[in-house]
């Protein structure tokens, strides 16, 4: 077995773990943590049998890593260790899993089946077959199940179907056959729905359409307009829904005073909009015993809703209102435990799952036929999902790439990189092993042009064209740290333009024409994390950074901002919901954990007009046939497979 250097003095080692623990914590497979807190579980109950104690450890592991339970049966073959070094991990002392099984279905910390239990008996772990959760992730995946199932349950009562087809023949003219027309159609009809699709395929533009028709449908039922909540995951990510939604407004067909309340809407984080209270017994105001007064609540950013955050949205909805989930399921997935919005869609990515009534409600409000297969079983959970497909945005090379990453097709996918000179440029090579500038011309040559622009317009105070000309050109990567990684590129880029600027220097933190990203949320100033600004000559003697909120350029003396970095390059992850001009990716060697589909498609889709991917082709295969497999049992029971 290939093991890995052992420092006695490492944090990351359990020193008093039980043998066979130990092992697995040594080769990188648990963290100290895990092992301490199923240790401590095991004293509860006073557990003698190590293979117990290393389930529990595995179950605590799960969720840190992404994943809702651990499968006894095939963790074997599917766990990894948080390392670019190659590890075999076929020969650590894997119990047998049938036997592994019967030994915690007879522990006391172990509840089996999917049987609730009585109030006061409940076991901190529990055993669904071969599935090992922890009880709070357990109870949290059923209870978003029960509750989105319940939701979804039946249509709503009350919609004139006139004033809705009356309503999308206007909103969406010549187009009543699309899918964005569907959505809005579905939305309206139905207390839960999704608006799923990629970047472009017009999923806010939707959503300002569905909340003028629920208003349409008020003022004609002589009701008051409803109330609606518009959230997101991120600061960001609110306030960017929320500018889209009041620019669709502008130009939408409708009344004054329709028009007047999308204006008005304005958006929160969910934290925000359920009341976030760290450190009270309820962790949120709102909650099932105290639901959220909204009639109607749209989130957008889905995919990065952890299994948790959701449970505790889909509790806080009142029964009677309507939730609207906005998002791609392709997309990296929460950082936190659970794939929810991709568990949600699940098998309707393709085509439309409906059930008959469904189909034929929506085809008396657009006027066409419904093209759509029935669901598997009786599962009504698609009768409000409808995935977005025709791209507004990229150009057609990058729309190629996107799709078939989507479809983990890694042929199609370097055909697209090759075929696509005019927006696509590939270059194949690994930045570790062959970083010289000659090899990345194009790559300098882009980011220096952008960093020369957003100078120029800093220094003559123009923060409008800095903050554009910011936009225009980011370099993402895969990592934050190592050859691969945010802060090497950082560095590089600035070597470049010393060499290509007589005056570039990074001496004055705050010197003109710094490109900004903020880290931490700052309510006071309206600043979120993923923000990003410049720094610019505001008057001959003053520098302030400037950001854009709402159209509109605001700025702040750079000493009141709080967490901030420079940002000539960002990782993926943070890129999330951002578009750039250009956005030239890199990526790391095809060994690397973190590249995965996800990854590879959510850097592709963050350009607007020109991509450019450096990268091996093996790197590139790799992360097309490789999707993010979270364990996760909210499918299923959405589903029923």
């Amino acid at each position: 077995m290939t093991l890995l250097a052992v420092d006695p003095f490492d944090a990351r080692r359990a020193l008093r773990a039980p043998e066979l623990l130990r092992e697995f914590n040594d080769i990188g497979v648990l963290a100290a943590a895990d092992v301490q807190v199923a240790q401590r579980l095991a004293t509860l109950v006073d557990e003698p049998d190590e293979r117990v104690v290393l389930a529990a450890a595995l179950a605590v592991r799960a969720p840190r890593i992404g994943h809702v339970y651990v499968d006894l049966a095939t963790i074997r073959d599917t766990a990894s260790v948080d390392t670019e070094e190659p590890v075999d991990l076929s020969e650590l002392p894997w119990p047998e899993a049938d036997g592994w099984v019967r030994q915690l279905a007879a522990s006391e910390l172990v509840a089996v089946g999917e049987d609730d239990v009585e109030a006061g008996t409940a076991r901190p772990l529990r055993l669904v077959g071969s599935w090992l959760y922890l009880d709070r992730y357990w109870q949290e995946e059923r209870r978003v199940a029960t509750d989105l199932l319940a939701i979804s349950d039946e249509p709503t009562a009350g919609v004139s179907m006139g004033v809705l087809a009356d309503g999308l023949a206007r909103m969406f003219e010549g187009e009543t056959a699309s899918r964005q027309c569907l959505a809005a159609a579905s939305a309206v009809l139905r207390r839960f729905a999704v608006v799923a699709g990629g970047p472009g395929t017009g999923k806010t533009t939707t959503v300002a359409r569905i909340v003028a028709l629920l208003a349409e449908q008020a003022a004609h039922s002589g009701s008051p307009p409803p109330l609606v909540a518009l959230a997101a995951p991120t600061g960001k990510a609110a306030a960017r829904l929320e500018e889209a939604v009041h620019e669709e407004a502008a130009k939408l067909p409708v009344t004054e005073p329709i028009r007047a309340g999308l204006l008005a809407l304005q958006a929160s984080t969910l934290h925000r909009l359920l009341g976030w209270r760290p450190g009270s017994h309820s962790r949120f105001r709102h909650h099932r015993g105290q639901r959220l007064p909204h009639d109607v609540v749209i989130v957008d950013e889905t995919s990065m809703v952890s299994l948790s955050l959701m449970a505790r949205l889909a509790e806080a909805v009142r029964p009677d209102a309507r939730l609207i989930l906005v998002g791609d399921p392709a997309q990296l997935a929460s950082i936190e435990a659970g794939a929810v919005l991709g568990d949600i869609v699940g098998p309707a990515t393709d085509r439309p799952l409906m059930t008959r009534p469904a189909r034929l409600r929506l085809a008396e409000a657009t006027g066409h036929e419904i093209t759509a297969n029935d669901p598997p079983g009786e599962a009504r959970i698609g009768d409000g999902i409808i995935v977005l497909d025709r791209v507004h945005r990229f150009g057609t090379g990058i729309a190629r790439l996107a799709s078939a990453i989507h479809h983990g097709d890694s042929d199609a996918a370097l055909k697209a990189l090759e075929d696509s000179p005019h927006d696509v440029l590939w270059i194949p090579i690994d930045v570790a092993e062959e970083a010289t500038d000659a090899a990345l011309a194009t790559v300098r040559d882009g980011a220096v042009t952008a960093a020369r622009a957003v100078m120029e317009a800093a220094r003559a105070g123009a923060a409008s064209e800095a903050i554009a000309a910011l936009a225009s050109y980011r370099l993402l990567c895969a990592h934050r740290r190592g050859p691969y990684g945010v802060t090497t590129w950082t560095a590089r880029i600035e070597g470049w333009l010393a060499t290509a600027l007589n005056d570039f220097t990074t001496d004055d933190r705050w010197y003109i024409g710094r490109p900004l990203l903020v880290t931490d949320n700052d309510y006071e100033l309206q600043l979120y994390n993923g923000d990003t600004g410049v720094v610019v000559q505001s008057t001959p003697e003053r520098a302030s950074a400037a950001f854009e909120r709402r159209g509109e350029v605001v700025e702040f003396s750079p000493t009141r901002l709080g967490s901030v970095e420079t940002v000539y390059a960002m990782t993926i992850h943070k890129s999330q919901g951002s578009q750039f001009e250009t956005a030239a990716v890199l990526l790391p060697a095809s060994t690397s954990r973190v590249l995965t589909r996800e990854l590879l498609y959510t850097a592709a889709t963050r350009a607007r007009k020109r991509l450019v991917v450096v990268g091996s082709a093996e790197a590139i295969a790799t992360a097309v046939k490789r999707p993010v497999a979270r364990a996760s049992g909210l499918r299923r029971r959405l589903w029923g497979n």
